[in-house]
């Protein structure tokens, strides 16, 4: 007899409806599971089994009062795999699916259950499922809440699973314990305010120079800034799969559900969920933070897998990578004229030049696959989404081209012709690309130098 989609689902995961299972057919008459498999069969969830998986586990534990089974640790183990007693702060698998599933919830609600009477979501914090009505309050007033884990909390060596044990507060010891830690941010800021003020007003100030423009334009200011890495999980699986990721599907989490051919299943869903990034990307954001237009209050390091769009209308960011390893960088190129396209089935990539002038080509490709090779890069810096801030993209054709572009940039040699001619007569200045040549050995960078600008 054929399975449905729910029975795969177990099947695969599960072994059977057995074990973890056994007690669900009890469930069968409940409207909110019977809600859970719908969405389950549902075009959002039916080509990501884990997904699916994690939903009916957290949703079949909580139905069935066994909420203290619905852990990070937990659902590692019998959703994902994971052994008995990892260590769930070395480990982010479930803390990466459970923002995707959050969102598949988010996008079934908006189409397919957009007329259903409940809704289930998973808030922040934990990941007991919650069952709610549209237009009604998910929570009384007295109930406690549940505080979540803060990035020093996921990243400390300690006994104490955060994740795994959740940290009831009744909300008016909340409250007062929030007064008391925005009164001590307070001062903290203030006496951070006045540190920097002193150390800048004793420090001599070098003459401003092109390059420090570009820094202060980035770097500086009371918005903020994004550095924004290649995703090399995500690259790693184009190449793999031999499919490009466009942004929109980057955006709905497709890259968990691209086939994977011959990689065993514990190093698939580190490739899937683990925040992957090169070392010469971590080079190149230790160089940024050296910069003396570096202002830490105001920079902040941002995963590609978190960025959102309305990030790129309210701050500036820093995008490294083409389109091939960071899907963002189609937003920086959207109205440039040295354009990076990934080839067909991820073989290499292909700078475009949408108007060449005298002297130049219409499109540049590198020999990738071969040791030694020449490559090319593009650097841009152009106004953000909603025209206030600024988008610098630095990007390559390959690892080695997109280190060209980093060095380039800091590099008061090679940019400063550059920016000369990009400085207004006020002293900001215009938007300019740039196109590099550069030459790969075993994936490092030399010999590099600029081949055509714009300036606008």
């Amino acid at each position: 007899m054929e399975k449905t989609g729910l029975d795969q689902i177990v099947s695969i995961h599960f072994g059977s409806r057995e074990g973890p299972w056994r007690n669900t057919s009890s469930l069968a008459d409940d409207p909110r599971w019977q809600l859970a498999q719908r969405i389950v069969d549902s075009a959002q969830f039916s080509k990501s089994p884990r997904l699916s998986s994690f939903l009916l586990y957290i949703v079949s534990k909580s139905l069935e009062g066994r909420e203290n089974e619905v852990t990070e640790q937990q659902i590692g183990v019998h959703v994902f795999g994971r052994p008995l007693g990892y260590r769930t702060v070395d480990d982010n698998i479930v803390r990466s699916y459970a923002r995707q599933l959050r969102k598949r919830l988010a996008e079934y609600f908006a189409s397919d259950g957009i007329d259903d009477a409940m809704r289930i979501e998973i808030p922040l914090g934990g990941y007991l499922p919650a069952f709610t009505t549209p237009g009604l309050p998910a929570e009384d007033e007295h109930k406690p809440i549940l505080v979540e884990r803060t990035l020093a909390e996921r990243t400390m060596t300690t006994t104490v699973d955060f994740a795994s044990s959740p940290v009831s507060v009744p909300r008016h010891k909340w409250r007062r314990a929030m007064a008391r830690t925005c009164l001590l941010a307070g001062y903290s800021a203030l006496l951070i305010w006045l540190t920097w003020l002193v150390v800048r007003t004793g420090t001599p100030r070098r003459p401003l120079e092109p390059a420090g423009l570009l820094w202060m334009a980035m770097l500086q200011g009371s918005g903020n800034t994004y550095i924004v890495p290649p995703d090399a999980g995500l690259n790693l699986v184009e190449d793999l799969s031999h499919q490009s990721m466009p942004l929109a599907d980057y955006l709905r989490g497709k890259y968990l559900d691209l086939p994977l051919p011959g990689v065993d299943p514990h190093s698939e869903t580190d490739l899937r969920a683990q925040q992957l990034t090169g070392f010469t990307n971590l080079q190149m954001v230790a160089t940024l933070a050296r910069l003396s237009e570096y202002s830490p209050a105001h920079v902040f390091l941002r995963f590609p897998r978190d960025l959102r769009l309305d990030d790129l209308k309210s701050a500036n960011t820093v995008i490294i990578g083409s389109e091939c390893s960071n899907p963002w960088a189609v937003i920086a190129e959207s109205s440039t004229n040295f354009r990076i396209h990934c080839n067909s089935g991820m073989q290499g990539a292909t700078v475009v030049n949408v108007k060449p002038q005298s002297g130049e080509a219409a499109s540049y490709t590198s020999h990738w696959n071969e040791p030694i090779h020449e490559s090319y890069a593009v650097i841009s810096f152009t106004p953000n989404l909603s025209g206030y801030g600024h988008l610098l993209l630095l990007g390559g054709l390959d690892a080695a081209a997109t280190q060209a572009a980093g060095e380039a940039l800091l590099s008061s040699e090679t940019i400063t012709p550059i920016l000369q001619r990009a400085r207004r007569p006020d002293g900001s200045l215009a938007a300019f690309e740039v196109l590099l040549r550069t030459t790969s050995i075993q994936a490092n960078a030399t010999d590099t130098h600029v081949i055509a600008s714009r300036t606008y």
